[in-house]
């Protein structure tokens, strides 16, 4: 479980999230919100990208101040945009860095990234050099680079922003496969009508949280007041 406790945020004098308490175990949970309204500082707090200034971020009872590193291990983060988390020329290197940094040996690195690949219909891209890749070719590149690390959780922070309807269409297919508990930011509501529950955020605290036929619609009528 992800459990925040009595959470502030506040940046330059601003305060971005007001005492936030939830605690998230859900296996697919949507973070929705106008612009500015505290979204992506919540989910970068779940793995330690961004600390509270007040209050505590745990998961599975680990502290994201004292231990981050071991946060990070459970709790995978993509990027709306993968060129930020894409470093390596090709495929096939960008996913083998984060095995290597777990201490694999050669063969078992590129024994898993062949597994991965071949297991999400990429094996026809390991050699290809990442910065020709399309939008959609690159944002799965970034999804399995996450993935092929085994997280407990996974973040993404509106992974459909740069793609086409059929890419859309492809990595929400992928999402629904995976095992691990998801937690997806996203201006796209019909993305996540079948989600366990959505939380909706609004001027830095939560407006509404539940389930997606009780969120949406209220989030809706907030958008149109």
């Amino acid at each position: 479980m992800i459990s925040l406790q009595n959470v502030d945020v506040t940046a330059d004098g601003q305060s971005i999230l007001q005492k936030i308490n939830l605690d998230i175990d859900q296996r697919r949970t949507a973070i929705i919100g106008l612009n500015g309204s505290g979204k992506s500082t919540f989910v970068r707090l779940l793995n330690g990208l961004q600390l509270p200034s007040a209050g505590s971020v745990t998961v599975d009872g680990l502290n994201t101040q004292k231990e981050g590193r071991k946060v990070r291990a459970r709790v995978g983060f993509v990027f709306q945009n993968p060129d930020n988390q894409i470093v390596y020329p090709t495929v096939r290197e960008d996913l083998a860095f984060g095995l290597q940094n777990l201490g694999y040996i050669k063969a078992e690195v590129e024994a898993k990234v062949a597994e991965a690949m071949q297991a999400y219909r990429i094996a026809h891209l390991a050699d290809r050099l990442t910065h020709q890749l399309s939008g959609g070719e690159k944002q799965m590149v970034a999804l399995l680079g996450v993935l092929i690390m085994r997280p407990n959780y996974i973040i993404l922070d509106e992974p459909t922003t740069l793609l086409d309807l059929k890419n859309k269409r492809l990595l929400m297919n992928h999402i629904r496969e995976i095992s691990q508990r998801i937690i997806m930011v996203t201006h796209d509501l019909d993305l996540i009508k079948e989600f366990d529950r959505v939380i909706c955020f609004d001027q830095g605290a939560v407006l509404a949280d539940g389930a997606p036929d009780n969120v949406l619609p209220l989030y809706r009528q907030h958008c149109s007041a």
